[in-house]
C-alpha cells in the first residue's frame, strides 16, 4: 500500500500524521487561501490606482483656473508695467502716463496699520488657547472660526458703522480696523496650531524649573514656534492685501489702495483705464505671491536653525 505521512507543526503544538486525502485537502485550502491572497492584493492595487487617478485628476481640475488666471492676468497686466507706472500718481480718465504710487503707498499704510493691531491680538489670544483650555477658550475658538468665515462686505459694513460714522470721514484707520479684523481670525487659529507643535516636554520642564508661566511661553513656546507663527502671520497679510470689499465702505478715495484702484480703473470704458487696471492687478498678484513664497522660506529657513 503506496501511503505517505506528513508531519505538520501547528503553533509549536506535537507533530501530526495525516494520509494522502488529508493532504490533498491541505492543499487545495492553501491554493484557495493564496488565490484569494491574490484576488485581494489585485483589489487593492488597482483601488490604489484609482484613487491617485482620482487625485491627479482633482489636482488638475483645481489648478486648471489658476493656471489660466495666472496666465491671463500676466499677459494683459505686463504691458502697462514700467518704471514710471511705479512712481508717478494716477491720473484722471482720459490722460495717459498715470501710475500707481499713491495706491502703493496707501496700501503699505492700511496693512501696516492692521498689522500693529492684529498681531498682538492674534498673539495673545494664540496664548491664552494654549494655556488655559476651557469653556472660555472653547467659546473664543469657536467664535475665531465664525468670524473666519464672516463674508469680508459685512466687515467693511461693521467698519463703517463703528469707526468711519464715529469719526465722521473716511480714512485709512478705518480700512485698517476692517482688513485687521479679518486677519485675526486667521492668526489666532495658525498661531494656535504653531504652537501646538511645540512639545509639552519643554513647557514642563521650563515650569518644573521654576519659571514663571508667562516667561516659559515667552522664552520656550513662542520662540520654538517663531517658525510657524511668521508663516501663518504672512498668509494673513496676504489675504488683507487682496480685500476690496471693506475698503469700499472705509477709503474715501480710489486712488489709495491698490484694490480700489483696480475695481475703479476696471470698471471704465476707456482702453487706457483698463490697461491700468490689469497693470494694477499683475502687481498685486506678484506681491501675494511673493509673500507666500517669502512665508515658506522664512518658515523653512526657522526651522533648519532650530533644528
Amino acid at each position: 500500500m503506496n501511503r505517505f505521512r506528513v508531519a505538520v507543526a501547528v503553533g509549536g503544538a506535537d507533530s501530526v500524521l495525516v494520509g494522502d486525502d488529508e493532504r490533498r485537502v491541505l492543499g487545495r485550502s492553501r491554493a484557495f487561501v493564496q488565490d484569494a491572497a491574490r484576488r485581494s492584493l489585485w483589489r487593492r492595487r488597482l483601488a490604489g490606482r484609482a484613487g491617485r487617478l482620482a487625485c491627479a485628476l482633482a489636482l488638475v481640475v483645481g489648478l486648471a483656473p489658476l493656471v489660466a488666471e495666472l496666465a491671463y492676468t500676466t499677459a494683459r497686466g505686463v504691458r502697462g508695467i514700467s518704471f514710471g507706472f511705479f512712481v508717478h500718481a494716477p491720473t484722471p480718465p482720459g490722460i495717459p502716463g498715470g501710475g500707481i504710487s499713491t495706491a502703493i503707498v496707501g496700501t503699505a499704510q492700511i496693512i501696516g496699520l492692521a498689522l500693529a493691531v492684529a498681531v498682538p491680538v492674534g498673539l495673545c489670544a494664540a496664548l491664552f488657547l494654549y494655556e488655559r483650555p476651557g469653556r472660555l477658550a472653547t467659546g473664543l475658538r469657536f467664535s475665531a472660526d465664525v468670524l473666519a468665515g464672516v463674508p469680508s462686505i459685512v466687515i467693511g459694513i461693521f467698519a463703517y458703522a463703528l469707526v468711519v460714522r464715529g469719526l465722521h470721514h473716511f480714512s485709512d484707520l478705518a480700512a485698517s480696523f476692517a482688513i485687521a479684523v479679518l486677519m485675526v481670525p486667521i492668526m489666532i487659529r495658525a498661531n494656535e496650531e504653531a504652537m501646538r507643535t511645540v512639545p509639552v516636554d519643554l513647557w514642563e520642564a521650563g515650569v518644573a524649573l521654576g519659571a514663571r508661566r508667562s516667561r516659559v511661553a515667552r522664552s520656550v513656546v513662542v520662540r520654538s514656534a517663531v517658525p510657524g507663527l511668521v508663516s501663518g502671520n504672512l498668509l494673513a497679510v496676504a489675504r488683507g492685501v487682496g480685500e476690496t470689499a471693506p475698503l469700499l465702505f472705509t477709503v474715501a478715495a480710489p486712488t489709495a489702495a491698490m484694490t480700489l484702484l483696480i475695481f475703479s480703473e476696471g470698471t471704465e470704458a476707456l482702453p487706457a483705464a483698463q490697461e491700468t487696471a490689469w497693470a494694477t492687478a499683475f502687481v498685486l498678484l506678484a506681491f501675494v505671491f511673493a509673500l507666500s513664497v517669502t512665508s515658506r522660506v522664512v518658515a523653512w529657513g526657522l526651522t533648519r536653525r532650530a533644528r
